[in-house]
């Protein structure tokens, strides 16, 4: 097993040091880190015509990034293959994109998708800053295992996914949205999935397919915060399978029924809905008492998987 103790002191040293540079890097002329494919497989046929995905995801490694946040890259071929523009790059020149984003969206107004790892993460949430700032909204951002040092989610957010590790070194943040936040939030700890850590979170393939799905659900149809957008907060149990779901939305108790009942009606597991509630499987609960229960704005998108790596 890698001791990760001399690892974290290389990578936390290097983060800082980032940090500190950032602002001179990011004044320095500098293109993408990878370019688009040249062509992208054809999502799948549907039975009848479907809609032309539009759309430009931005996704951002973390420090060190061609050695740590690989599976960015990966990611990145994915969301291609699926028909959306996608670019990866390094968090040190995120202003620079951001300025580039702000200058395509005015020219050419899309659906716009964020997607950061670690300090990529912290560059997401200061990407979606500077478009608040300009009055441009940001379809989806998704931080995987952000740092402590990222600010509070913007407003301008339609919806928010945190994937993180509570008990990460360089990682670790359970991130707030900002006063006024009403949109869409889902934040979910995997802390107790020991399989998981800092440098192979970004390249699960089950949290790769959904990232794609809810991407390729927004380049079609741009979900915005509408009805229930209640906030979701999970420790994801060790056993269970990882769903990221979008947020949570309020049901009704009618007389008979309890959290066990109400998690085998709307189809989620029941710790989703113990946990979120803070209550008991089987205790009665009063007809017309408000329950939480986690959705997706819309059913997942099916995609292609992707081919080999031309990266």
């Amino acid at each position: 097993m890698i001791n990760p103790t001399p690892i974290a002191t290389i990578v936390l040293g290097v983060t800082l040091s980032a940090l500190l540079l950032c602002d001179g890097i990011e004044r320095a002329a500098a293109g993408p880190v990878a370019a688009r494919s040249e062509t992208a497989a054809s999502p799948p046929e549907a039975a009848q015509p479907a809609l032309v995905p539009h759309g430009r995801a931005y996704l951002f490694r973390g420090a060190m990034g061609p050695i740590f946040s690989r599976g960015m890259d990966g990611l990145t071929e994915r969301i291609e293959q699926a028909g959306i523009t996608a670019d990866v790059y390094e968090f040190t020149i995120c202003r620079i994109i951001a300025a580039s984003a702000i200058r395509e969206y005015r020219e050419s107004p899309a659906p716009i998708i964020l997607i950061g790892h670690s300090m990529g993460g912290y560059c997401a949430l200061i990407f979606s800053e500077l478009l608040e700032a300009e009055n441009i909204p940001v379809s989806l951002v998704v931080t995987i295992d952000p740092p402590q040092v990222s600010p509070d989610v913007p407003l301008n957010i339609e919806r928010y996914i945190n994937i993180f590790l509570s008990k990460s070194v360089f990682g670790g943040s359970h991130m707030k949205p900002k006063p006024g936040y009403r949109s869409h939030y889902a934040s979910f700890d995997l802390s107790e999935h020991e399989e998981v850590s800092h440098i192979n979170i970004e390249k699960m393939d089950a949290i790769q397919e959904q990232l794609v799905s809810k991407v390729v659900q927004i380049a079609n149809m741009p979900a915005k915060a509408e009805g229930d957008a209640l906030p979701l907060n999970y420790v994801v149990p060790p056993n269970a399978a990882i769903e990221l779901w979008d947020s949570g939305m309020s049901v009704f108790a009618r007389p008979g029924d309890s959290l066990q009942t109400i998690a085998a009606l709307y189809h989620v597991p029941l710790w989703s809905v113990t946990q979120i509630n803070k209550g008991t499987e089987n205790t009665p609960l009063v007809p017309g008492e408000r329950v939480i229960v986690p959705r997706h704005l819309v059913p997942l998108a099916e995609v292609s998987r992707p081919s080999p790596s031309r990266r």
